[in-house]
Order: C-alpha cells, then structure tokens, then sequence
C-alpha cells in the first residue's frame, strides 16, 4: 500500500473538474475525466488520509465483497493478484490504492480536504466551493462520495447512560478485545452476517437483535491458486473472459429479479434447503425464514450465518430494541438482557446522503431540500438547477444482481462525454430540463413496478421516506450503458461561455 504523503498539495483557487470522493465513484470518474483528455484541469479531494472510501473505512472481521471480484473491479485496471473469488477488504483497499497510484490519479488528489459546501454562482457560471483547507471554485463538480459513506445509528432511548463500550461496525474499535464479552449486535444485514461469524468464537455470549430475517444463500467462494494468477498476469484476454461469463450470468440473475418473478420460489427453495441443513432447531428455523419474496431485500451470501446463529452461546432476539440501561439492553417484552458491548450493524442512509445537505443550486435551494426525502435524478447523475453536478452513484443506480463498478464506470463515461460535448461547443454550463428528468423517471418508477424490489412485499432501504423505491436500476445493466455511452446534451439547457471583448 502506498504511504500517503505528509505534504498535501496546495488548493489551487479555481479548476475546471472537481470530484468530491476517492472511492470506487470518484476514482472511476477521475480516471474518465484524464482517459478523455489527459491535460484536464482535474482535483479530487478526499476527506480521509488515504483513498478507498468504504473499503478503506470498513474495517470490520471478515468484511469482505459479496460479488466475484473478476467483476468488483476496473476494466481498465485488471488485477491478477486477488486471493479468492470474493476479495477480503485489505485487498480491496490496497488495489484501490494502486490505481490511484499506476493511473496517476494521485497527482491530482489532495487528502485530508473534506467539502463543507457548495453553491452554484449564476453569474460566474461556477460551483462557489468551501472545504476544510479553503475555498476554490470548479466549473465542474462531480459528487462521488458513494451511497455507503456516513453510518447510520438509530435513536435509542438511554444510550448515552450505558457503562461498556458502544460502536457502529463502520467504525470497528479495534482497541476494545471483546474475549469474554457479553455483546449484543443490532442488525443482521450485510455487515452483521460477516462480523457474528468471526467474533463469536471470542466473546462469552452473542445477543443479536434482528428486526426482518433476510434470505441467506450459499457464498461460492474459492481461493485462486497460482497457476490461475499466472494465467491472468501472462494472458490477460483469459481474466477478461472470466470477467464477461461473470458478468453475462450476473446478468441472468435480473431476468429472475426484474422479469421472471414467478420463478423466484425456486431460488428460495435453494436458501430454505441451506437455512434447514444448517440450522437443526426448527422453532430457530422458524425465525429465521422471511415472509417475503427472496430479492425484496438484499440477498445475503455467507456459508458460516446461520451455523453461528444455531450455536448454544448465541441467541437470536426478534423483538426490537427498545431502550439502552447502564448495564445492557431491554427488548420490547421488557427483558433485560446483560452486556459488555454493543455493536450497531444498522447500515448507512442511502436515500439520504449527507452530501445532498452541502450542495446548492440556482435557487438557494439545497439538493436535499430539492428531494425533500425522495432522491431522483435524470440517469442517476443530473439534476434541474444544479448546473454542471453530476452524481456518482446516484438515485436508481444500484444493483441487486450485478456489480456497482459497472454502473460508476458507465455514469463515469457520461461524464467524460458532457466534457467533451461542453469544450467542443463551448459550453460554459449545461442544466438537465426539469421535463427531461420527469420522463425519465416515470419511466424507472414504471419500470420499478413489477420487480421484486418494489412488489416482494417487504419494508427495505432501497425505499425512501415516500416509500418510493429511490435506490434500484430496474433492468440490465447494458442498457444503462446504452443511455449513457453519450452525452444528451438535447435534454440540457446550455449557456455558452462569454467571448472576451475584442
């Protein structure tokens, strides 16, 4: 991993593109932006001491990707150093950090620099911009800071009364030695099925509150021995084949998810068959079978879940949390139930990113305010009266089936495309048409309709506070792609740049 410099560049006073993140979103977009022109005006500040966004800050036991890495990475930047089929998170992290370094995206990024706002400047027909090191102004900005950045802890009577040690799994306190500890665990989503496994052979007792059971399959995961590596390092078209029988197949998972819903009981009969082969206890059993259709929520891979779930120093509470005492946790049936630790696994807030509140369009108006709870946006990446922002990883972009990385290095080639279109027109700004982002949205929500996200019948984080699904792509990727291989600069109103006086 490189080390990161201890002289941060100076903040210049003006660039032409700033990317605000340097995750998977915002390298992908940087990386657009220097492959289009590699004499582009290009900043990238990250908040942190170090790029990799989620990866770098999920630090948790066992946090690991749940999609083949052949596919959770760059086309343009394959690696053949990857240990399993599904990457641990120090890999993850450490290939983020040598992209940055082997596509020289780290000339252009400034650490330690986090956006505290943003507003746009009519007259000067640019993006006023306020950070931690000072002001700047972009006629560009690219907001990339991802959908699973700020952690998200539930308001819980009592909590800042309890004596032991409190921490999101986001935040892992790695300090704290939970050997012979009473913990309990608030949630049983994505981070929760990879850190119980892992922490349960150390503590004395788990207590894991879970409010919905979640539909568990099989993760098929396997080591990649050297011949394979050495295959993919010497013969690059054979990774690249991987990754497109992976992608293709990935692909066939939407068909079932999107289009051939009725089929979806078969697929739950292969998570019943795992949850009754691991789990002996049918009354545990019980519990742990959702009533809803397996895709409504997020499908969870793991192999240890469930066997951890059916241990005798492990108990399952399926009454919620109702309040936090000195010495422990008190379920909704009143019970007390004693603890060393508590640890939060409650997720981030997708449909409420934070970096909605630092942005400010034409009208005064905040992003957020513009949403007012139910994000959206024309492609997922524009919205009217936010000139020249663009959105990574914005409204109804994310997946159910397939990787993320995809979708940002197709909403990435967007970019580089209205950048293009912009210097070759002369475009000073361009404005998505409040019509144009409407029809594209009624074409998502419609699209939405019948899928099992919007119809599995289930209460799930990809609906936002207007119980809108505000989160999902509705179909296959390659159509996303499709949309957004050009720049639609028809459905934008445009300024052009004032000609100096001759």
């Amino acid at each position: 991993m490189t080390t990161p410099s201890t002289t941060a560049p100076t903040l210049p006073a003006a660039v032409h593109t700033l990317v605000v993140g340097a995750g998977f979103a915002g390298l992908a977009a940087a990386a657009a932006v220097l492959r289009a022109d590699p004499r582009a005006d290009l900043l990238i500040i990250e908040r942190a001491d170090e790029v990799g966004g989620t990866w770098r800050d999920n630090t948790y036991p066992g946090c690991a990707c749940d999609v083949p890495t052949s596919l959770y990475s760059f086309s343009f930047a394959p690696s053949a150093k990857w240990s399993h089929t599904f990457a641990r998170q120090p890999e993850i992290h450490r290939y983020l950090t040598s992209v940055a370094d082997q596509t020289g995206l780290r000339r252009h990024l400034i650490t330690g620099c986090a956006l505290l706002g943003a507003a746009w400047d009519e007259g000067g027909q640019c993006w006023q911009v306020q950070t931690s090191l000072g002001k700047l102004t972009a006629t560009v900005l690219v907001a990339a800071t991802g959908a699973l950045s700020t952690p998200k802890l539930p308001d819980v009577p009592g909590l800042n009364t309890f004596g032991g040690t409190v921490f999101h799994s986001a935040t892992w306190n790695h300090d704290h030695d939970l050997t012979g500890e009473r913990v309990a665990v608030i949630g049983t989503g994505a981070s929760a099925v990879q850190f119980v496994p892992e922490i349960a052979d150390r503590t004395a007792h788990l207590t894991v509150f879970q409010r919905t059971p979640a539909w568990v399959m099989p993760r098929l995961d396997r080591t990649l021995g050297r011949l394979e590596k050495t295959i993919y390092r010497r013969i690059p078209f054979v990774q690249r084949l991987v990754r497109g029988t992976v992608y293709t197949y990935r692909e066939g998972y939407l068909a079932l998810l999107a289009h051939l819903t009725w089929l979806l009981p078969l697929v739950q009969l292969v998570a019943k068959t795992q949850l009754r082969r691991q789990v002996p206890d049918p009354a545990l059993r019980t519990v742990l079978t959702p009533d809803f259709r397996i895709g409504c929520k997020r499908i969870l891979l793991t192999n240890d879940w469930l066997p951890t779930l059916a241990r005798d120093d492990v108990e399952v509470v399926t009454t919620a949390l109702a309040e936090v005492t000195e010495t422990g946790v008190r379920d909704r049936t009143g019970r007390l139930h004693d603890v060393d630790t508590i640890i939060f696994a409650t997720g981030f807030t997708p449909t409420e990113p934070p970096v909605a509140h630092l942005l400010t369009g034409t009208d005064g108006t905040t992003l957020a305010a513009h949403w007012a709870g139910s994000p959206s946006a024309h492609l997922g990446i524009t919205v009217p009266g936010f000139p020249n922002l663009f959105l990574m990883y914005g409204p109804n972009t994310n997946l159910g089936h397939s990787s993320i990385v995809y979708m940002l290095e197709s909403q990435a080639a967007y970019l580089a495309a209205a950048l293009r279109v912009m210097r070759a027109e002369g475009l000073a700004s361009v404005d998505v048409r409040p019509q144009a982002e409407r029809t594209y949205n009624a074409w998502v929500n419609d699209a939405l309709t019948n899928t099992v996200w919007s119809s599995g019948g289930c209460s799930s984080w990809y609906l936002d506070s207007r119980g809108r699904n505000s989160v999902m792509w509705p179909t296959f990727t390659f159509r996303f792609r499709a949309r957004t291989k050009t720049f639609d600069v028809t459905n934008y109103d445009t300024r052009r740049m004032q000609q100096p006086a001759a």
